[in-house]
């Protein structure tokens, strides 16, 4: 054994040095790995997308809180860029209950709560029933889901105009069906968009719209309920009741919390249908909050005011989807 071996360690023992492939040197190192080039084309693909959402959402949004903070009437709306700053005067105008803007702005704020309460409600019942109904199999079902879907294939315009017509007439529809044929009003034609009719009008047609989208959401979550679970449950001997008490519901939990919340931001924030059914001023007993922005800004001429209400409003459905989705969303997570 000689000197040079009795000195190697033990560690290098175990390792003997790699054999060269015949006719290759030793000693040779691999060529550096190349660096992938960096592609700029998926920027590119979404940088129109990115310029169009800027424009048309971030841009105004920014430009309405803006707004908010200044005193912005009709005195100096064509130098607007040099209104006065006021800071949170608007801000206090509107929320004062003392005053009469506040006292609007307060009690159109629960009117319209109540208002999202009733026709989301509705609407969510309406449409848990139809995809129920329809989730079984039996002659002419294709034909009622496409009838089911009208109302929410048509034009929301077209259909609240036609609403209009039939509410807006003595002699309309809407009084033909419940005074000439069911005589629930005796000899009296009530007016549908005056009043305290005009809330429960606008209700109706919301109502008619909205639950469509709610049955077609509902109706999708419903196939992918195993139909074992439904005969095993009958074979148990559970009844409809308890079967979609106990499987039904919770199975499509997670897009019930998903559509609730959904219809609710939309309903909160509803003004095409008052704006159709009523004209620029809504009747007092059926004024909601978006129709209120429109008539501080566009009516009176104060976009103070009104900004400052439509960022009261983006704070309060800010704070309140977010409370929604980590105490609802998560627990329907549980179930996917």
């Amino acid at each position: 054994m000689t000197h040079s071996a009795l000195e190697s360690s033990p560690a290098d023992a175990g390792r003997s040095a790699p054999n060269p492939a015949p006719g290759q040197p030793e000693n040779v190192t691999a060529p550096p790995a190349r660096k992938p080039r960096r592609s700029f084309l998926p920027y590119g693909l979404i940088l129109p997308a990115a310029i169009l959402e800027i424009l048309i959402h971030i841009g105004p949004m920014l430009l309405g809180i803006w707004i908010a903070f200044i005193s912005l009437t009709q005195l100096n709306l064509t130098n607007w860029l040099n209104a006065p700053f006021v800071g949170l005067q608007n801000f206090i105008n509107g929320l004062n209950p003392e005053s009469t803007i506040g006292q609007a702005f307060f009690s159109t704020v629960g009117r319209t709560l109540g208002y999202t309460i009733l026709v989301v409600g509705f609407s969510w019942i309406l449409g848990m029933a139809g995809a129920v109904f329809l989730s079984s199999n039996f002659k002419g079902r294709a034909i009622l889901r496409t009838f089911f879907l009208i109302p929410y294939a048509l034009p929301a315009y077209v259909g609240t105009i036609a609403w209009a017509f039939m509410f807006n007439q003595r002699d309309g529809a809407v009084n033909q069906i419940l005074v000439d044929t069911f005589h629930l009003f005796g000899d009296e034609r009530p007016f549908w968009l005056l009043g305290q009719n005009s809330f429960g009008a606008m209700i109706v047609v919301n109502i008619w719209q909205l639950w469509p989208f709610a049955f077609l959401m509902l109706m999708a979550a419903l196939q992918n309920v195993p139909n074992d679970v439904y005969e095993a449950a009958a074979i148990d001997g559970a009844s409809l009741w308890q079967q979609f008490r106990t499987i039904t519901l919770p199975m499509v939990r997670p897009a019930n919390g998903v559509l609730l919340m959904v219809m609710s931001l939309w309903t909160f924030n509803q003004f095409n249908i008052p704006f159709v059914l009523f004209g620029a001023s809504s009747p007092k007993e059926a004024t909601l909050v978006s129709p209120l922005i429109y008539q501080n800004s566009f009516g009176s001429w104060n976009f103070g005011l009104g900004g400052a209400m439509s960022v009261l409003l983006l704070i309060a459905l800010f704070i309140a989807s977010a409370f929604y989705i980590r105490m609802v969303l998560p627990k329907g997570a549980d179930n996917d």
